[in-house]
């Protein structure tokens, strides 16, 4: 019992200091925002060190690996998962929606976005996987150009055989200095992750009123149930019994950072080590959770719906029929996978969502302010997702006793 609670010790602090934060902010309103700074603080600091770590922790992954099939085969077996969970997250909050409709008799003033940028296509595929310059590769705002870049320095340390060996000792020597680097700043997140709460209550905890409020009490239970029943199921499929047990022995310490930094880029170094815990694989859980932070977004599909369905509400439009639905899910899909790796991509989804429709511009702001409200809970199940996507994903390449080879190891 004692080891069991020795487990819990740290994610139990950090939910303490949360909620701590919380009533600051409930009892002193906007001048709690005098503590934010010691939140910016940590959420700084896990940005300093996350563009380092995806590099080392991809390359070195790959580097490593014995054959380049192998990457293969993750890659070829994650994105699946990724399309499928994301498809389900969809179609639950899909269902919720339509029991209770948002938005329905919403009157909300229209404004025009001042900053909406215009692009073609081609501009954006430009923009999303490359850059004009070697040192705009460590920006967060190009997670996912780094990606591809430490991919491509992966398989060519791979390919350059005995040649390639000790550059793949130093990228596996960074990988690993780095993930130290990051339990030494997480000794500080209790203390960031209660003023940065605090601030945020302080700030917005009255705020969420009429028709927004109902929108946010049908996301919260929604995302609260599938984090909860969804990635058991999950984990039960990756390892039965035993895979439910280390998935929830191991997973509240990247929900509660996700929670509260509301980021999956910062909660990357704190969800690596939790799926160390649980025994995926090196390779795989350094090549599908920086990945997955950038194209695998479940949280993001189910908050997509729900925008859908607020703004069809607004607006009285009949959100109905097979061919309405299916586009919606089509649409949770690309903002949740595909657009999530571009930088600005929660933008540019709620963009796609009005112009699919054929809503005017003026609708882009009611649906970015759910986003804003939403996006704790979403980016809890965005990184947790990515916990679970990799015990999938070791479970379909490793064979049913992938738990019982890893703790042989």
């Amino acid at each position: 019992m004692r080891e069991k609670l020795k487990a819990y010790r740290f994610p139990l602090i950090l939910l303490v200091s949360i909620i701590v934060g919380s009533v600051i902010g409930l009892i002193y309103g906007d001048k709690a925002n005098v503590i934010k700074p010691l939140g910016d603080i940590f959420l700084n600091l896990l940005f300093m060190v996350v563009m380092p770590l995806v590099f080392f922790s991809i390359a070195s992954a790959i580097a490593n690996m014995n054959s380049m099939k192998r990457l293969g085969k993750i890659m070829g077996s994650m994105i699946t998962i990724f399309i499928v969970t994301g498809i389900i997250a969809s179609v639950v909050m899909l269902v919720a929606t339509v029991l209770f409709p948002p938005g329905s008799g919403a009157d909300i003033p229209l404004e025009t976005p001042d900053d909406v940028e215009q692009s073609s296509l081609a501009e954006q595929l430009v923009h999303t996987f490359t850059v004009p310059d070697f040192v705009d590769l460590f920006s967060k705002d190009n997670m996912l150009v780094l990606i591809i870049f430490a991919v491509l320095v992966g398989v060519a340390t791979g390919l350059s055989g005995e040649q390639g060996r000790p550059f793949a000792k130093f990228l596996s020597s960074g990988s690993e200095i780095f993930m130290k680097l990051v339990q030494l700043i997480m000794y500080y997140a209790p203390i960031g992750l209660g003023a940065y709460f605090a601030s945020l209550i302080g700030q917005f905890g009255t705020d969420l009123i009429g028709d927004y409020a109902k929108a946010v009490l049908i996301y919260y239970p929604v995302a609260v149930l599938y984090f909860a029943i969804g990635f058991t199921l999950y984990a039960f499929l990756s390892g039965g019994r035993k895979g439910i047990a280390r998935f929830w022995k191991n997973i509240l310490n990247p929900a509660v950072t996700a929670l509260g930094t509301g980021s999956s880029i910062a909660s990357l170094p704190v969800n690596l080590e939790a799926t160390k815990r649980m025994g995926v694989p090196k390779d795989i859980r350094e090549t599908v959770l920086p990945l997955g932070a950038t194209i695998h977004m479940d949280g993001s599909c189910l908050s997509a719906m729900l925008k859908i369905a607020f703004v069809f509400g607004v607006f009285d439009m009949d959100f109905t029929g097979i061919d309405t639905f299916l586009t919606a899910i089509g649409i949770c899909l690309l903002s949740g996978i595909v657009m999530s790796g571009i930088p600005g991509g929660g933008f540019m989804g709620e963009l796609m969502i009005v112009t699919l429709y054929g809503l005017p511009i003026e609708a882009l702001p009611i649906i970015s302010a759910i986003g804003v409200v939403v996006d704790p809970p979403a980016t809890m199940i965005n990184v947790t997702g990515d916990s679970v996507s990799s015990m999938l994903v070791t479970r379909q390449l490793e064979g049913k006793g992938w738990m019982e080879k890893a703790e042989a190891e």
